[in-house]
């Protein structure tokens, strides 16, 4: 039976060192743990978004086996809680590129679950010019999990823009967005996407998301936020490193999908 469930997401400001990163990781994990999460969720590159995209490389890991890996085994294991890595590169069969993965560890520190990002980012605007493609080879498959609140689906930032990866999911009480979105777009599109996707499934999305000026000139939006079945900003913060708490409801899903049964009229 489904429970309510205290969740969080980390909000941080990543450099190119991922010893450091992960510091200003664990002091916020532990934040949010301390206010009774029981799961965490970190943003995209929290352990490395160096001054070039090829920096991720030189980061990458074996899957299985690495800094960023064990520090999130460890987090879990430590706080008895599950966390979320919003990605870790990890190594693909292209030298040349690695797979974006969320990672996620049970309270016990073991993997309970891989997700490989699907949608590659690729944006032009003036001096701003990202191509994931170059980097980061697309993975193939959607994931979810079991959590005392239901079933959690898992994405990665630029798949908040295809609504079709969720429904692929089945029904979840909860997805998770954990993201690195620009500045630029984040202003335009972010807290829209979120709340739409939320509204049309029906269910809560906690995005965590970096948030601030990097060192290396980057500025990302951050507006870390959760959101609830009916499209509500629960909690919702602006820049800066920190952490965003509540609750899902089971009982709010529901009463929601009484309300207005969209999901039951589905034709295709």
């Amino acid at each position: 039976m489904s429970e309510r469930m205290r969740v969080a997401a980390v909000q941080t400001i990543a450099g190119g060192d991922v010893a450091e990163n992960l510091m200003q990781a664990e002091l916020l994990v532990r934040a949010a743990a301390a206010e009774g999460a029981q799961l965490i969720v970190l943003p995209e590159y929290f352990g490395i978004l160096g001054a070039h995209a090829t920096d991720k490389l030189a980061a990458k890991e074996r899957d299985g086996a690495g800094p960023q890996q064990d520090f999130l085994a460890r987090m879990a294991r430590e706080g008895r809680v599950t966390v979320v890595g919003g990605s870790v590169p990890i190594a693909s069969d292209d030298p040349a590129r690695v797979r974006s993965a969320c990672l996620v560890y049970g309270p016990d520190g073991a993997r309970i679950a891989r997700y490989d990002k699907i949608h590659l980012f690729r944006f032009t605007s003036g001096a701003e010019d990202y191509d994931e493609t170059r980097t980061i080879q697309p993975g193939d498959a959607v994931m979810v999990f079991d959590a005392p609140c239901g079933r959690v689906g898992l994405s990665i930032c630029y798949d908040v823009r295809f609504p079709e990866l969720y429904r692929a999911l089945g029904d979840c009480a909860l997805i998770l967005v954990p993201a690195a979105f620009t500045a630029t777009t984040g202003a335009a599109h972010w807290e829209l996407l979120l709340r739409t996707r939320a509204v049309e499934n029906q269910c809560y999305v906690l995005a965590a998301a970096q948030g601030g000026l990097h060192p290396n000139g980057r500025r990302t939006w951050g507006h870390s936020m959760l959101v609830d079945p009916w499209g509500a900003v629960v909690a919702s913060k602006d820049e800066g490193p920190g952490i965003v708490v509540g609750e899902v409801d089971p009982a709010r899903i529901a009463e929601a999908r009484a309300k207005l049964p969209a999901l039951t009229h589905r034709v295709m």
